[in-house]
């Protein structure tokens, strides 16, 4: 097609990608004289009337995705037969012809592209669409280090049947293929956070987390393996950043995230604790594409070391005050009988309503290395003009309890043990407030059976902008 104009206006210089439904072009604009990209049907789907609406109605539906990080759509069309699409054109690299000429991204750089893209694919999920292939070959740089995420909506377009062709065919692309999606099953806005994981992996370690050599044998590695541990490739990537990784890939949807945007609060969340622990080491630039003959290692390289030297630094500070915590005390040296609390949700009724809630089932889990965070405050919670934050506990049944304990790496903290029927509230305090010491147990007054518990914090511990609870126990009864 290079040479033809389309629709009167539209010049196609350069072929510059192809894929199984379409081909890009770069073109020129000739009514506005700009560059734009021209993203035409090939022409056996073009014969195929339910396809070409569902590529006019995607194409339409796209067009509202009006997002700083999303690819802009300008046009749509026909010519001789074959449908387009036009978009904004991107004078860049996408993010995996960066990734293969630079390997690994500083651990900050990797954090803020990985939120761009959040954001954009948590915009389109607002709307109503799911990307259903999100890979970074679909993220495009603008040359001032911001994403622009493309190609929304056409793995949607082939869309028949629980994510496949009517040729059974699995959509997807296999190195970020969703288990559910490589299985042939529903997919939504969950296959997007689990893809987005597989992203992120690759930029903090500069390979995918399963290689293989043909799409089946990639897609049951993702069914049926766990990724190797990004840690052991990065040694200077922190806990809670392998955390939000291992999170997003969960092999069942219901364990990732529970949305984009809770991805994007617990990627602030780490940005934050960065922050914190390189004790203001200037963050990495995001990634450019070098001058032409200039060798970015050298910059790469010295990055990583101030990353890797200042978050050692603040691991030091932060267990030399604290510690791992070894778990709940007991609270049944007075007799009564164990009760099993599990996270639901976090308390936030003054706030946003939500408070890192992806995290609350591992204040329940019994592993004290795991934990509920609340969100990062610049000073304590009084000064905010908000009473507190909490985390909501079940108990499998309403109880009276008597006694809970609690675990935390980060003591010093206020709080109150409140009480209620429901997981919104409202709640009663049952218990003193107290200064939270690395294992505490609060002893409980509860006039009658409640079946939700909230450790309602009323204070951060001092010198710190955030609380975590490691873990829980309690009893009921004498």
């Amino acid at each position: 097609m290079v040479g033809e104009v389309l629709a009167d206006r539209y010049e196609v210089e350069e072929l510059v990608g192809a894929g199984g439904m379409s081909s890009v072009y770069r073109a020129n604009d000739r009514l506005l004289d700009r560059k734009v990209a021209l993203k035409v049907m090939h022409q056996h789907y073009g014969e195929d009337p339910e396809y070409v609406e569902r590529f006019r109605r995607e194409a339409r539906s796209v067009a509202s995705l009006a997002h700083p990080n999303v690819v802009t759509v300008i046009d749509r069309g026909e010519h001789d037969g074959r449908q387009f699409i036009v978009f904004e054109y991107i004078d860049g690299e996408n993010l995996k012809q960066l990734i293969q000429r630079r390997g690994p991204a500083p651990v900050r750089t990797a954090l803020e592209l990985a939120k761009q893209i959040a954001q954009a694919l948590s915009f389109a999920h607002q709307q109503g669409l799911v990307h259903r292939d999100v890979k970074p070959q679909n993220v495009l740089l603008n040359g001032e280090g911001s994403a622009k995420v493309t190609d929304f909506g056409i793995a949607r377009s082939l869309d028949v049947q629980h994510g496949m062709t009517q040729t059974g065919t699995v959509l997807g692309t296999s190195d970020y293929i969703a288990p559910e999606q490589a299985q042939g099953q529903n997919v939504d806005e969950q296959t997007d956070i689990y893809s987005l994981g597989v992203v992120m992996y690759e930029l903090l370690t500069g390979e995918v987390p399963f290689p293989g050599e043909s799409f089946v044998a990639v897609a049951m590695r993702h069914i049926n393996e766990e990724p190797p541990p990004i840690r052991d490739k990065r040694p200077d990537v922190s806990p809670r950043v392998e955390a939000a990784v291992q999170r997003a890939m969960a092999k069942s949807p219901s364990d990732r995230f529970a949305s984009m945007a809770d991805l994007c609060r617990e990627l602030d969340a780490c940005m934050a604790e960065l922050s914190t622990a390189t004790h203001a080491v200037p963050a990495p630039a995001q990634f450019r594409a070098p001058r032409r003959g200039a060798s970015p290692w050298p910059i790469v390289l010295a990055v990583l070391v101030l990353i890797a030297i200042g978050a050692g630094i603040g691991y030091w500070a932060l267990h030399r005050h604290s510690g791992h915590p070894s778990g709940a005390p007991s609270v049944t040296s007075g007799g009564g009988s164990l009760v099993h609390l599990m996270g639901v949700t976090a308390y936030d009724p003054q706030g946003d309503g939500h408070e890192n809630n992806g995290e609350v089932a591992n204040a329940t889990d019994s592993k004290p290395s795991t934990y509920w965070e609340t969100e990062h405050y610049r000073s304590s919670l009084a000064s905010l003009g908000k009473q507190g934050v909490g985390l909501v506990l079940r108990a499998p049944s309403a109880v009276k309890l008597t006694n809970l304990g609690l675990a935390t790496a980060t003591p010093g903290f206020q709080a109150t043990i409140e009480a209620g029927d429901s997981p919104t509230g409202p709640f009663t305090p049952v218990s003193a407030s107290t200064t939270v010491k690395g294992r505490q147990v609060f002893r409980l007054n509860a006039s009658a059976d409640h079946q939700y518990y909230v450790i309602w914090i009323t204070q951060l511990p001092p010198g710190r902008q955030s609380a975590l609870v490691n873990d829980v126990t309690a009893t009921s009864g004498s």
